[in-house]
């Protein structure tokens, strides 16, 4: 199975609004095959609680205009991982201590890479 479109696109609108508060590290997961409920993963790492908190709530506000109401969120109190459920795409963001130990990575290291292109990448190009 491939990933639709429609996820491919909500990817690119999250990561735009998280590199816009400064997130760094980017990764995407096809997660399509492995979990049908969920299309993709978003991995994106925060540099402070502040920062995680900022990312998520510019990804949140971006997909909303977007047409595209979170359904779950969890761990924004504390801002170290904070899960935001979309539906077809679930974003974890991350503070840099949490995203080393908890490894997702390397847990959906199976799953095909879904490329993140940044404003800032797609303009140098």
């Amino acid at each position: 199975m491939t990933l639709a479109d429609s996820s491919v696109e909500l990817v690119q609108i999250a990561a735009a609004a998280a590199d816009a508060k400064g997130g760094e590290d980017f990764v995407a997961f096809d997660v399509s095959e492995p979990l049908p409920l969920v299309d993709a993963f978003l991995l994106v790492t925060g540099s402070s609680e502040r920062n995680v908190a900022a990312i998520a709530d510019a990804i949140e506000d971006r997909l909303l205009e977007a047409g595209v109401k979170r359904l779950r969120r969890e761990g924004r109190a504390e801002a170290r991982w904070v899960l935001l459920d979309f539906g077809d795409l679930v974003v974890h963001v991350f503070h840099e201590e949490e995203r080393a130990f908890y490894g997702l990575e390397r847990l959906w290291k199976d799953c095909p890479i879904v490329p993140v292109q940044l404003p800032t990448t797609a303009a140098s190009e």
